[in-house]
């Protein structure tokens, strides 16, 4: 099991940025990013697996990045022209596959969230 755990959420308006941190307990095949708003299931924001091959959701491409600190345990997601639907809780994963996804039950281990909100 891989504990995680997620900070740098905030409240920020439209066209601001935040940076989203997760520390774990240690790297496993896939790392990744959800996010869950009021209402909606948890979608797939974005993924890296051991080789930095990342992945993005289509509503994120171009505006989010994704990436991590092998020498920290350290996962990164970096927030850029927020809009106000970019408004959710935001979940670190980690899963032990060598081929990532954006796929909720691709993900075995999860964090306990961070909040997101984006004012217009």
């Amino acid at each position: 099991q891989v504990q995680l755990v997620e900070s740098g959420g905030g409240s920020v308006q439209a066209g601001g940025s935040l940076r989203l941190s997760c520390a774990a307990s240690r790297y496993t095949g896939c790392m990744a990013w959800f996010r869950q708003a009021p209402g909606k299931g948890r979608e797939g924001v974005a993924s890296i697996d051991s080789t930095d091959r990342s992945m993005y959701a289509d509503s994120v491409k171009g505006r989010f990045t994704i990436s991590k600190d092998n020498a920290k345990n350290a996962l990164y997601l970096q927030m850029n022209n927020l809009r106000p639907e970019d408004t959710a809780v935001y979940y670190c994963a980690a899963g032990t596959s060598t081929r990532c996804t954006l796929w909720v039950a691709w993900y075995s281990d999860w964090g306990q969230g961070t909040q997101v909100t984006v004012s217009s």
